[in-house]
C-alpha cells in the first residue's frame, strides 16, 4: 500500500502545508450496507480488543508520491493472472512488428470487453487516443494526418489538476478513454513510459453489485497516538479501494506510521472526526479521542471499506501498545459519564427548560441510522444518538446549510425544496414513516432511502446543534447505495435526482405489500360521464397497486389522446405523473450559412442563411432549401468541405446540429437524384456522381499509377454528374468536366475554341461571368466631324476575329458598301487545359477516402482495356482530379500571390429569403417579451404530429400511423413540481435554454387547464350525480403557491445548483447555496436560472388526504402520551431513594421521536449564514423534548445503556447526585402546558383547536395576516381564495 504525504500529494516533500482545495473530499464511490463495530474511546471493554501486532511484513518505509497511481502499483501488478496476461502470439513485441490494422483491431477488440472485478484498467487521455487511432488507420480529420513515429509517449496531463489530482467532471468518450491492462502494456512497450500513468481499480458497487471503475479511489488521513501534539513530521494519507477489506485497511493504516522497532508490538486502530483543516501533525494527543469521538475501528469478516462507509479524508489514530500500556489508558482525560465523555452539569437547575438540561447533561448527540443484512433479510435499527463533547447552541429550525461534498449541490439543492414541503416534513416528523416502511417490496430500497431521509429531516429541522450546516454523507451514502449512478464526483441533473428520490420514497413506504395484477381500462367511446367513469378506473386500478405519502401529496393524472389520420379512430388513457416537464416554447434556432451552387450555369451560386429547429435533420434543410430556391428537394446534395475537398456526407438523418458554427456547408444542386439518401435504391440509368478536386500537376518523377502519397489541391471542390452514355468515352467526361469549371473562372470563355460566324450561321452563346456586368452589346462611336457611328461589339481577342477585316465609316457621306457582320462561335472545348485523371476509394463522394495510402491513382488506358467487357468507364467510389499546370492555373484561377485574382469561389451573392427575415424579427420580438408560465403550459397540451420513427399503431386500421396526440392535465396534485425543461442533449449538441421564464409566486391558476374540473361542471349543470366520483369541492378554484424553487447556473454538464425555499415556520425566504444560507425575498427565486419549480395547492381542507389522517392520528398519540406523564408527575412525586435507575445512572441518550425538531446537528460550518441563533430563553420545554415519552416500557425494552465505570465519581453538581424536586416539576408543568410538539405554528388566542392552547400543526395552505408576498409577483386576474389559519 503507498504512503502519501499529509496534506497534497506533491513531488516535493517539503511542501507540507494543507490546502483548502486539497481537503474538499475526493471520492464520493462509497456506499453503506451496514455500519462497522465501533467502541467510545472511553468504554473499558474496548480496551483490551481488536489489537494486532505489526508484523515485519506489515511495515512500509514512509514515502512521498506524485499520485494515487502507485497505490495501484502496490497491487502486485506483476503478478497479473494469466487470463488477464497477453498471450505470446499478442505480446506486445510481437505485436509491435504487426501491420497497423492487425495492432488497431488487437487493442480495440480488448478496449470493448467487459470489465471483471479486480482487474486494473488506466485511463487515456481522449486527445491522445485519437491521435493514436488515426496514426494507425490512416485517418484524417481537420487536423491532418498523424504520423506513428510522431505520437509519443501516453500523455494524461491534462486529466490532472493543479495539485495532480484527477480532474472532477470528466467523461469517457469526452475527455478520456478506458484500457485493459493488457492493453496498456503495448502502449508503454510500443511508445515509451506514459506521462502520469493512471490505473485504476473496477470493483463492484451498490447493492446489484453493478461493476465500474473506481476513478477515485477514497483517501484516508493517518496519525499515530502520542502523548503530546508534536509539529514536526506531517501525517500521512493512504490511497486504497473501496473495495478493500476493513481488515485490509487497519493492516494498511499501521504500516503507515509503523516503524522497525515496533515488529511484533499489539496495535489498535482508532476512526476519529475530521480534524482541521490546519492539522498538520503526525501525532495525536491521546486526550483529543473524547474529544473527537474516537471509535476503535473493528475486522468484521469480510466487510468492506464501501460497506463501512469509510469515505475519502477520514481520520484514523493508529496505537502502538508500550510496555506500560496502552497510551489511551493512561492519560488522564476529563470525568467520564456513561458514555465515556466529561462529566455535565446537573439535571435540573434554576434556569431553562428540561429539554435544555437535559440537553446538556448527554452533550451533543449525533444521529445515524444503521442497516444491516443477515440471512438475506433486511433489518433496520431506528435512529440512535451518540454521544459527544460538541457545544450546543439555538438555530432557527430549516435553515440548516448542507455542505458540498464534491459536485453533491444537485443533491443539495433538490433536497432542500423538498425538506421545505411541510406536509411531507410533518409525515416525516411524527415519525409516522417508520410506521408504513415496505421492507420487502422488490422496487424499492428496503426502506433505506426512507430511513435516510427522515434522518435528514431531523437535522434540517433541529432547533438546536453544533453548527448551521452539516453535510449528508449518510444520505449520499445510502443513495449512491441503490442509485449506483449519482456515485462518485460528476455533476448530475438535479430533476433525476428528484425523480429517483420521489420513486424511492414511494416504493419504500408503499401501503401496498402485494401488488395485484390489473389490467389497463381501454376507451370505448361516448361522452363526458363515460370520461370520467374511464379517469375514475384508471385511478383506481393505479391505486390498487400505488399507495403511499408521495401519491396523495404528488401525484396527479394527466388524459393522453390519439387520433388516427386515416380512420379517425380515437384513443384517450389515462396515466398518472409525479412532476410535469415543460418545454419552453424557445426553438433554439441552429443559424448557419449554406453555400448554394445551382446546376444552371446561368444562376449564380449564393450565400443563403438560415434558422431552422436545432433537431431538425438535414432532409429538413433540403425541404427549407428546395422552397425557397425553387427546386427538388431530391436533387440536393449536401457535403461539407474542409482543406479544398469534401470532409463529411450531410446526408438525410443527420441533424444539422452536430455541425458546429464554423463548418463550410455546401448545397449542390443536381439535374437528377443527388441518391444521398440511405433509403435510395439506385437505378441503372441513373446518372453516376462524381467529386471534382482541383490539384497542382504531380511531380515528373510520380508514376502515373499507384498509391496517393499526397496531392496538393487548390481551389473549390465540386460535383459532376456522369451519364452511363457519357461515362463510357473519356473525351466526354473532360467536357463536362470543363463545363462545371466555367462558374468558378473569371476567364471562362477561355475555356472554348472560337471561330467566326455570320449571324445566320451563329448560335447564341452565354458566357456566364458572375459577379461581372454584363458587357454592352454595341459600341459607339463620335468621329471627328461630329458623326455618330454604332458598330456591334468588338471581340477581345485579336486571334479569333480579324480586326483588318472590321471598316469604320469615315463620314456621314460615305457610300462604301457595308461588310458582312461576323460574330464569335464556340465550337469546342480547348484540351489542354488541365489533365483529367482518376483515382478511387472516395466512398460517399470522397468523405470516407483515406489520403494517404488507399487511393489509388488509375489510368484510363487500363479502364479502356475493359470497356470490352464494361463499357462504362467509370466504378462507384471513382473521383476526378483536375490537374493544372502552373501557367494554365494562374491565368484561369491566380495564385496565393495574387489572391486567387481570376477565381469566383470567394464570390457569392447574399439571398435573403422572406421567411428568414419574418423569422429573425419574430425571434426578436419574443425575446423582447419574454415567456410565461403560462406558455410553458400551452406548449405542454398543444396538439403534434407524431414523427416517422415514432409511429401509432392504430388498432382499427391494422398499421402503424403517423397519428396526432395532445396532452392534457386531468387530475391536480396537491403538491405540483414543475420541470423546465432547459438542457437539451442531441448527439454532440449539448446545450441549456437559459430564457427567462416568468412565473408567478402567489396565485398560479390552473382552473382552465384542468379537465376533471371542467367536465364534472359540465355533468354537474345536467343534473348527474357526482358522489361516486370523489370530485371534492368543485367551488373552490385550483390556486397554487410556490414554496421552493430549485435553479442551476452555467451550461449542460456543469454549472451550480442553488435553491430558494420557503419556511412555513416563521413565514421567511430563505436562499441555499449549499452551507451558506442567507434570507431572501419571494421574488428573488424568480429569475432566468430557474429550473425546478414547486408548489403547494392553496386550500380550505387539508391537503394529503389519507396521509393527513395517518398524521393527526399519530400527534393524537402524542399528546394523549404527554398527558398522562404530567398526571402521573402530580400524583406520585418522584424520589430519588426509590428511584434505582435515577441513582445508579443518569437518563440514557434519548432515543427521539421523528416529530423532534429540536434534534442536533453535527459538526461544520456556516460562515455565510445570516439567520440569528435564538435566545436560550426561547430554548423548547419539557413536553417539546418528548424525554420522558421515550422512556416509555417498549423503549426500555429494547435499548441498551452505557453505564458509568464503577471508579467514576459523579459531580456534586451532576444528574447523578442531585435529587429531583417535583414541586419544581409541577410548577414547571403548569408554566409549560400550551406548548405543541413537533413542527411550531403561531397559534391564534382564538383557536378553537384543542385543550388549553395546544393544537397539531395545520395540515391546510395559510397566508398570513402579515402579508409576506407583498413583494411577490402575483399572478393577475387569479381568485386568491379564502384565508385559513
Amino acid at each position: 500500500m503507498t504512503i502519501q504525504s499529509s496534506p497534497v500529494s506533491s513531488p516535493s516533500p517539503i511542501d507540507n502545508q494543507p490546502s483548502r482545495k486539497r481537503q474538499r473530499s475526493q471520492s464520493m464511490q462509497s456506499d453503506a450496507s451496514s455500519s462497522s463495530l465501533k467502541r467510545t474511546a472511553a468504554d473499558p471493554d474496548s480496551m483490551d480488543v481488536d489489537s494486532g501486532s505489526l508484523r515485519e511484513d506489515q511495515i512500509t518505509s514512509v514515502t512521498v508520491t506524485d499520485s494515487i497511481d502507485s497505490y495501484m502499483a502496490s497491487q502486485g501488478e506483476a503478478e497479473i493472472p494469466a487470463l488477464l496476461a497477453p498471450e505470446p502470439s499478442t505480446s506486445p513485441q510481437v505485436l509491435k512488428a504487426a501491420p497497423p490494422d492487425e495492432r488497431f483491431a488487437f487493442v480495440d477488440r480488448r478496449k470493448m470487453r467487459r470489465m471483471v472485478a479486480g482487474e486494473t484498467w488506466y485511463l487515456v487521455e481522449r486527445q491522445w487516443w485519437k491521435r493514436w487511432c488515426k496514426a494507425l488507420t490512416g485517418d484524417t480529420d481537420k487536423e491532418g494526418p498523424v504520423d506513428e513515429q510522431e505520437l509519443g509517449p501516453v500523455d494524461n496531463s491534462s486529466l490532472l489538476d493543479s495539485y495532480r489530482n484527477l480532474r472532477l467532471a470528466l467523461s469517457e468518450g469526452v475527455d478520456l478513454e478506458f484500457v485493459p491492462e493488457e492493453v496498456w502494456r503495448c502502449f508503454v512497450a510500443w511508445y515509451g513510459e506514459a506521462i502520469h500513468p493512471l490505473p485504476r481499480r473496477v470493483i463492484q458497487r451498490g447493492s446489484s453489485k453493478q461493476t465500474s471503475l473506481e476513478l477515485f479511489p477514497p483517501i484516508l488521513k493517518v496519525f499515530r497516538l502520542a502523548k503530546v501534539k508534536s509539529e514536526g513530521c506531517p501525517y500521512q494519507r493512504v490511497t486504497v479501494s473501496a473495495g478493500d477489506a476493513v481488515k485490509a485497511l487497519i493492516k494498511t493504516l499501521v504500516a503507515a506510521v509503523g516503524s522497525e522497532g515496533q515488529t511484533g508490538t499489539p496495535y489498535r486502530v482508532w476512526k476519529i472526526n475530521a480534524v482541521e483543516h490546519e492539522w498538520t501533525s503526525f501525532e495525536f494527543p491521546a486526550s483529543l479521542l473524547t474529544e473527537y469521538k474516537a471509535t476503535i475501528l473493528e475486522e468484521t469478516g469480510n466487510e468492506t471499506l464501501e460497506d463501512a462507509s469509510i469515505l475519502t479524508d477520514d481520520c484514523f489514530v493508529v496505537e502502538f501498545k508500550s510496555e506500560s500500556g496502552w497510551l489511551s489508558e493512561s492519560t488522564p482525560r476529563p470525568p467520564a459519564t456513561a458514555a465515556g465523555l466529561p462529566e455535565a452539569p446537573a439535571l435540573f437547575n434554576t434556569g431553562g427548560g428540561f429539554f435544555d438540561r437535559m440537553s446538556r447533561s448527554n452533550t451533543t448527540s449525533s444521529l445515524s441510522t444503521s442497516m444491516t443484512r443477515a440471512d438475506n433479510e433486511y433489518s433496520f435499527s431506528a435512529p440512535s444518538w451518540k454521544s459527544s463533547s460538541t457545544k450546543e447552541r439555538a438555530l432557527e429550525p430549516g435553515t440548516l446549510g448542507l455542505g458540498n461534498m464534491g459536485n453533491t449541490c444537485f443533491m443539495n439543492s433538490a433536497l432542500q425544496c423538498l425538506a421545505h414541503m411541510k406536509e411531507l416534513t410533518d409525515y416525516f416528523l411524527t415519525g409516522l414513516y417508520q410506521d408504513e416502511l415496505n421492507p420487502d417490496n422488490p422496487l424499492g430500497m428496503h426502506g433505506a432511502i426512507a430511513q435516510a431521509f427522515g434522518a435528514l429531516l431531523q437535522r434540517i429541522w433541529a432547533s438546536s446543534g453544533s453548527s448551521t450546516s452539516y453535510s449528508p454523507r449518510e444520505f449520499k451514502t445510502q443513495l449512491q447505495r441503490f442509485a449506483p449512478q449519482f456515485s462518485g464526483y460528476q455533476q448530475h441533473d438535479s430533476q433525476e435526482l428528484v425523480a429517483f428520490l420521489l420513486d424511492g420514497l414511494h416504493e419504500d413506504l408503499n401501503r401496498v405489500l402485494k401488488k395485484p395484477y390489473v389490467e389497463k381500462p381501454d376507451w370505448e367511446g361516448g361522452g363526458d360521464l363515460e370520461l370520467v367513469k374511464l379517469a375514475k378506473t384508471s385511478w383506481e386500478g393505479y391505486m390498487k397497486r400505488n399507495d403511499s405519502v408521495i401519491v396523495d401529496l404528488f401525484q396527479g393524472q394527466y388524459k393522453s389522446t390519439l387520433i388516427c389520420p386515416e380512420c379517425e379512430k380515437v384513443s384517450i388513457t389515462f396515466d398518472p405523473f409525479m412532476y410535469l416537464t415543460l418545454p419552453l416554447p424557445v426553438n433554439k434556432k441552429w443559424k448557419h450559412s449554406i453555400y448554394f451552387v445551382p446546376w444552371d450555369l446561368e444562376k449564380p451560386h449564393a450565400k443563403v442563411p438560415v434558422e431552422i429547429n436545432r433537431d431538425a435533420s438535414f432532409k429538413d434543410l433540403k425541404v427549407l432549401l428546395a422552397r425557397w430556391m425553387n427546386t427538388n428537394q431530391e436533387n440536393l446534395l449536401t457535403l461539407e468541405i474542409f482543406n479544398n475537398r469534401f470532409y463529411k456526407n450531410l446526408d438525410d438523418s443527420l441533424p444539422v446540429g452536430d455541425m458546429s458554427e464554423n463548418d463550410v456547408i455546401v448545397c449542390f444542386e443536381l439535374p437528377c437524384n443527388s441518391q444521398q439518401s440511405r433509403s435510395y435504391q439506385r437505378q441503372a440509368d441513373d446518372p453516376i456522381i462524381i467529386p471534382l478536386y482541383l490539384c497542382d500537376v504531380a511531380p515528373a518523377t510520380r508514376p502515373t499509377y499507384g498509391y496517393n502519397k499526397g496531392v496538393s489541391l487548390f481551389g473549390y471542390p465540386s460535383v459532376v454528374a456522369i451519364t452511363p452514355e457519357e461515362a463510357t468515352d473519356v473525351d466526354a467526361m473532360y467536357d463536362k468536366v470543363l463545363k462545371r469549371l466555367q462558374r468558378w473562372t473569371a476567364n471562362a470563355r477561355d475555356l472554348f475554341k472560337w471561330e467566326e460566324a455570320t449571324p445566320t450561321e451563329a448560335y447564341p452563346v452565354s458566357i456566364p461571368l458572375d459577379g461581372f456586368s454584363p458587357a454592352p452589346d454595341s459600341l459607339t462611336e463620335i468621329t471627328e466631324d461630329g458623326n455618330v457611328v454604332t458598330h456591334d461589339e468588338e471581340p477581345m481577342d485579336g486571334d479569333i476575329v480579324d480586326e483588318s477585316r472590321i471598316t469604320l465609316g469615315d463620314d456621314a457621306d460615305s457610300v462604301k458598301p457595308t461588310p458582312t457582320l461576323r460574330i464569335p462561335q464556340r465550337v469546342g472545348t480547348k484540351r489542354d487545359i488541365f489533365n483529367l485523371r482518376l483515382q478511387t476509394n472516395h466512398k460517399e463522394y470522397g468523405t470516407q477516402s483515406n489520403y494517404q495510402s488507399a487511393n489509388r491513382w488509375e489510368s484510363w488506358d487500363r479502364r479502356t482495356d475493359d470497356a470490352e467487357t464494361e463499357p462504362i468507364l467509370l466504378r462507384e467510389g471513382d473521383a476526378f482530379y483536375c490537374e493544372f499546370d502552373e501557367n494554365m492555373k494562374a491565368y484561369y484561377f491566380g495564385d496565393d500571390r495574387s489572391r486567387w485574382e481570376h477565381a469566383l469561389w470567394d464570390s457569392w451573392s447574399e439571398f435573403l429569403h422572406p421567411e428568414y427575415l419574418a423569422s429573425k424579427k419574430s425571434a426578436h420580438e419574443k425575446k423582447t417579451k419574454g415567456l410565461t408560465l403560462q406558455n410553458c403550459l400551452d406548449e405542454f397540451t398543444k396538439e403534434e404530429k407524431l414523427g416517422e420513427d415514432d409511429l401509432w399503431y392504430c388498432p382499427q386500421c391494422k398499421k402503424h400511423q403517423q397519428a396526432t396526440k395532445k396532452f392534457d392535465l386531468w387530475k391536480a396534485p396537491d403538491v405540483l413540481v414543475v420541470h423546465l425543461k432547459r438542457f437539451s442533449n442531441n448527439r454532440i449538441l449539448r446545450d441549456k435554454i437559459d430564457t427567462f421564464v416568468d412565473f408567478p409566486v402567489e396565485g398560479l391558476n390552473l382552473n382552465s387547464m384542468v379537465g376533471e374540473r371542467e367536465v364534472a361542471q359540465r355533468l354537474e349543470e345536467q343534473g348527474v350525480d357526482l358522489e361516486e366520483f370523489d370530485f371534492g369541492n368543485l367551488e373552490e378554484p385550483l390556486i397554487y403557491d410556490l414554496f421552493g424553487v430549485d435553479e442551476h447556473l452555467g451550461g449542460l454538464g456543469g454549472g451550480h445548483y442553488r435553491a430558494y425555499a420557503h419556511n412555513h415556520l416563521n413565514d421567511k425566504w430563505y436562499h441555499f447555496d449549499d452551507s451558506f444560507v442567507t434570507s431572501a425575498k419571494a421574488t428573488d427565486a424568480v429569475n432566468a436560472n430557474a429550473y425546478l419549480l414547486f408548489y403547494r395547492r392553496r386550500s380550505t381542507s387539508p391537503l394529503g388526504g389519507k396521509t393527513h389522517h395517518k398524521i393527526e392520528e399519530a400527534r393524537s398519540k402524542v399528546y394523549r402520551n404527554v398527558d398522562t406523564m404530567d398526571d402521573d408527575a402530580q400524583r406520585q412525586p418522584i424520589s430519588t431513594e426509590d428511584n434505582v435507575f435515577l441513582n445508579a445512572a443518569p437518563l440514557p441518550d434519548p432515543q427521539p421521536l421523528a416529530i423532534d425538531p429540536w434534534s442536533l446537528r453535527s459538526q461544520g460550518s456556516n460562515a455565510g449564514s445570516s439567520v440569528a441563533s435564538p435566545s436560550p430563553d426561547d430554548l423548547p420545554s419539557f413536553e417539546d423534548s418528548q424525554a420522558l415519552d421515550s422512556l416509555d416500557s417498549h423503549f426500555l425494552s429494547h435499548e441498551r445503556f452505557d453505564f458509568p465505570e464503577p471508579s467514576a465519581k459523579a459531580s456534586p453538581s451532576s444528574s447523578n447526585g442531585a435529587d429531583i424536586d417535583s414541586d419544581d416539576l409541577d410548577d414547571w408543568a403548569e408554566e409549560n402546558r400550551s406548548v405543541e410538539i413537533g413542527v411550531k405554528e403561531v397559534v391564534p388566542e382564538n383557536s378553537p383547536s384543542g385543550r388549553s392552547g395546544l393544537r397539531s400543526s395545520s395540515s391546510t395552505s395559510s397566508i398570513s395576516d402579515i402579508d409576506s408576498f407583498s413583494d411577490v409577483n402575483t399572478q393577475k386576474g387569479s381568485y386568491m381564495g379564502p384565508a385559513t389559519t
